[in-house]
């Protein structure tokens, strides 16, 4: 287990006990061949017991030796890693990660699977690469701890129990001997997110926040009334601030919070948000978005070395919002999100992808109900700009004032695909929709 400590940034953790992390009853064994970072919370935030779950960690083949590239086989072909057909314990979320979190994997990642209990093989399907654009900024603790590995993003593909995989370099560009080497130690991740939480009532007072969501599996939408008082505002107070929507907090979709670091970091403001699409395909119902989170949670802090999950929000295809990394709704947590903008920011992810596809509509305004409540609750107009200093980016070097949307898209940050054509086209909307719900 890593020790949190302090970064560079400024960021503060509040402290706590570190426990030796114990298996949870009745959870199958982890075969994660890599280190993790998993540390244990205070007793009142264990996790539900129906949930663990699983990781199987399988190590890709090496590439090909001389011998075979002295055939007169194409040299990408030869330097080609992964793994033919092969039954395995059920899973339900695939990736791929490497060893160095700095090196990028310049190539495609595909996954086939079969159908539990079937003989139903999907088509290939891509991972998407992202080589760390989602991930701590560096000079952090949580970058820098050497438990940080390099991951493409997770992608759901159900309940199965059959899997192959192949990891293919780009095809070396005119006048170059041979193509960009995959990076060392590529491991396939296959994630088991264990059974649903039991139902438990949705409760959660008007103040309710890290505390008392620790406790409840919902908090529910207040009126802009009860989201005043809730935020200590007097009453003849006129404050650009929407109401609270309704949120299922991190106990109401089973996150096992043995699984993520005991302490909780923070900057001093939420300034702005960076909306996300979470590259896990589209083949998911809404009753499975709890099983979704819980896929991706593991995969950041099991698979990739993270934290906690990388988001602060997710919201789903219908509309439905979760609480993401630990901390408060209410606080400025800082996430591992953005790579080079995770200071003074918030990242929300819409489960799904939408290069091609449309986001949901009811997706859109769920993001207009969240950044108008959160980002009201700092300030910022959605409407607006602001003013970040960029902690390092492929777009932006460290150090460099750069001017964004108060409501950005992860490629406003980075040079990034996400989050996505589609959801990026509908960001203009969330920005005036999220407006008129602060009253502006």
């Amino acid at each position: 287990m890593r020790a949190f400590l302090a970064s560079s940034m400024g960021v503060t953790c509040a402290a706590a006990l570190v426990l030796p992390l114990a298996a949870p009853a009745g959870a199958a064994p982890d075969t994660t061949a890599h280190p993790a970072t998993a540390g244990s919370v205070p007793a009142e935030a264990s996790g539900p017991a129906e949930v663990p779950g699983s990781t199987q960690s399988l190590a890709l083949n090496p590439p090909a030796s001389p011998s075979v590239r002295a055939t007169g086989a194409p040299a990408a072909a030869a330097a080609e890693q992964g793994l033919p057909e092969r039954d395995v314990r059920p899973f339900s979320l695939v990736g791929v990660v490497w060893d160095d979190v700095n090196t990028e994997l310049h190539g495609t990642a595909q996954v086939r699977t079969r159908a539990t209990g079937t003989d139903r093989w999907s088509d290939w399907q891509d991972l998407e690469t992202h080589n760390a654009e989602h991930s701590a900024d560096a000079g952090t603790a949580e970058r820098d701890s050497g438990a940080a590995r390099g991951s493409t993003a997770p992608l759901w593909v159900g309940e199965s129990d059959g899997v192959e995989v192949r990891v293919r370099p780009e095809t070396p560009v005119e006048g170059a001997e041979a193509p960009v080497p995959l990076p060392a130690g590529l491991h396939l991740e296959l994630v088991d997110p264990g059974k649903d939480p039991q139902e438990l009532p949705a409760t959660g007072a008007a103040g309710a926040d890290r505390a008392t969501s620790l406790g409840a599996t919902v908090l529910p939408a207040l009126s802009r009334a009860e989201t005043e008082e809730a935020a200590g505002l007097a009453p003849a107070a006129k404050p650009y601030i929407g109401p609270r929507p309704r949120i299922v907090t991190r106990k109401g979709w089973g996150a096992d919070e043995k699984l993520r670091e005991s302490g909780f970091a923070y900057t001093k403001s939420v300034k702005a948000a960076f909306i996300h699409h979470s590259a896990t395909g589209n083949n998911y119902t809404c009753s499975q978005a709890p099983s979704v989170l819980r896929g991706i949670y593991r995969y950041h802090v099991k698979s990739s070395g993270w934290r906690d999950i990388g988001y602060n929000f997710a919201v789903d295809k219908c509309g439905n919002i979760y609480e993401g990394r630990a901390g408060g709704v209410t606080k400025a947590v800082m996430g591992a999100h953005t790579l080079g903008f995770n200071t003074n920011t918030m990242g929300i992810a819409v489960l799904g992808t939408f290069t091609s596809s449309n986001p949901p509509a009811a997706a859109v305004n769920a993001v207009s109900k969240l950044t108008a409540w959160k980002l009201g609750l700092f300030g910022a107009n959605p409407k607006g700009k602001v003013t970040l200093t960029s902690g390092g980016s492929n777009k932006y070097k460290k150090g460099k004032k750069v001017k964004l949307n108060v409501i950005s898209g992860h490629r406003d940050g980075f040079a990034t695909e996400c989050p996505g054509a589609r959801l990026y086209k509908k960001l203009g909307t969330a920005r005036t929709s999220s407006a008129k719900l602060q009253g502006r």
